[in-house]
């Protein structure tokens, strides 16, 4: 298994894959660990949950480093990711024991109520553009729920993988209770199908989605999945266009627009479309693409060379069908995954960048007549991940939250994850929730007990 350098094409470092029996072996030394885990204390778990936030946020730099060389990040974003997991870290240790107690029910039982009992162990299949934090807002409510887990993660980032398992060793929890099986795909189905093994998340592309749940299906094991996106950002004609243009072209340009939250269509009422996509392609020209651990990078390398010519045959597409190219369009000469932040205007059903999810730097802009034709083309899309609205009227941008097809909306803001709230999406963008109250629901057991 290869770590490379997405930046220089590289080889960073080499890990050595478990084989069947390795992979046996640790599923096994979970399972028996979970067995005694399930019963500590919410308070001990807490104490150890607080020690991983602690170890995120005093090896900071090492972690942000790492991601940054594995995958291609810009560094300041990656080290905003470690502060995000400590976060969620810190949010389940102060808030798991409340969210899981008892529910009390009136009934004509003397005594009728429900508790909430972990699963056991659960298999997370997690991918390289979040490397860390989509690990941490599983692993967090968890763990803190009683469940062990192991992780596959993508075979690009098994040293982000490695750390994080080093993480829980250093913070004190048992040593078996969140492993890493350093496995390609392929063995997947086998570690689904093991019997030890009750319930499966994975965070990635649509066709990995489909995979996983019909394998879980089969065993009749529960899946939550978080899958692609294209975010509408809808701007209505009373939007406050320069706010609007920072907050989107950073939102598209986030991770170097790998992002499933990430804005990717934005639906412009025709009123304001010259003001802002005036303003849209200014800001995106402006943004230095370079290396992603120089300071003031705000673009850089996408994650492999066959995700960046996947994504410019998206744009060729695009401009074939009658997109136009106000910006950027093609991939850095010289070494390295980076293709050039990127515009399309005049985009229209049809074109990729209209119907597909694009994954890296390039924006979409849609003219629309108004506010009726802004959400029809919002809700067409097969996905329904997040989005957003812009408008200085906020009942109007309200209704429109509502209207919009998906899990999330933000009205004049970044799109964004936050484990306060539940996070997730509807259509082909997966179901389930992270995140919130409701995510660690998501792996327990949700007992009604009654008592004569």
């Amino acid at each position: 298994m290869k770590a490379i350098n997405p930046a220089t094409g590289e080889l960073i470092k080499e890990y050595p894959e478990h084989d069947s029996e390795q992979v046996k072996n640790i599923i096994g030394q979970v399972h028996q660990e979970h067995k005694s885990w399930r019963a500590v204390p919410f308070s001990r778990k807490s104490q150890l949950m607080y020690g991983a936030a602690a170890i995120l946020r005093k090896n900071k730099e090492e972690y942000a480093r790492t991601m940054s060389l594995e995958m291609g990040k810009p560094i300041t974003e990656a080290r905003a990711e470690v502060e995000k997991c400590a976060w969620v870290c810190d949010y389940y240790a102060d808030n798991a024991e409340k969210f899981l107690s008892d529910e009390v029910i009136a009934s004509d039982a003397s005594k009728s109520f429900v508790a909430f009992q972990p699963l056991g162990v659960v298999l997370a299949v997690m991918p390289w553009n979040f490397p860390f934090w989509q690990v941490f807002r599983f692993a967090a409510p968890a763990l803190m729920a009683g469940n062990g887990g192991v992780l596959k993660h993508a075979s690009n980032v098994p040293g982000s993988a490695l750390a994080i398992e080093q993480v829980f060793h250093e913070a004190g929890f048992p040593d078996n209770i969140f492993r890493t099986l350093m496995i390609s795909s392929r063995m997947v189905e086998d570690v689904i199908r093991d019997n030890r093994i009750v319930a499966v998340t994975l965070t990635g592309s649509e066709s990995a989605g489909k995979n996983v749940a019909s394998i879980a299906g089969s065993e009749l094991k529960k899946t939550v999945l978080e899958l692609g996106g294209s975010d509408p950002y809808i701007v209505l004609e009373d939007a406050d266009i320069p706010a609007c243009v920072k907050t989107s072209a950073t939102s598209r340009m986030i991770n170097t627009g790998q992002s499933c939250i990430a804005a990717k269509r934005f639906i412009v009422v025709e009123k304001v479309l010259d003001q802002f996509t005036e303003q849209q392609v200014e800001i995106i020209r402006s943004m230095k693409v370079g290396n992603p651990l120089d300071e003031d990078t705000k673009v850089g390398p996408l994650a492999r060379t066959d995700l960046r010519d996947e994504l410019h045959e998206q744009v060729q597409k695009s401009i074939k069908k009658g997109a136009l190219l106000l910006t950027g369009g093609k991939p850095v000469p010289g070494p390295g995954a980076f293709y050039e932040p990127t515009v399309l205007g005049n985009v229209t059903k049809g074109m990729p960048a209209y119907d597909e999810e694009t994954f890296g730097p390039v924006a979409a802009i849609i003219p629309v007549k108004d506010m009726e034709e802004a959400v029809a083309v919002a809700n067409d899309s097969i996905f329904g991940l997040g989005g957003a609205v812009w408008s200085r009227d906020l009942k109007k941008a309200e209704e429109v939250a509502r209207r919009v097809e998906s899990g999330a909306m933000f009205v004049n803001g970044l799109t964004k994850s936050d484990p306060r709230l539940p996070f997730g999406g509807i259509k082909k963008s997966g179901y389930g929730r992270e995140l919130s109250h409701y995510g660690i629901k998501e792996f327990v057991n949700i007992k009604t007990i009654w008592i004569t």
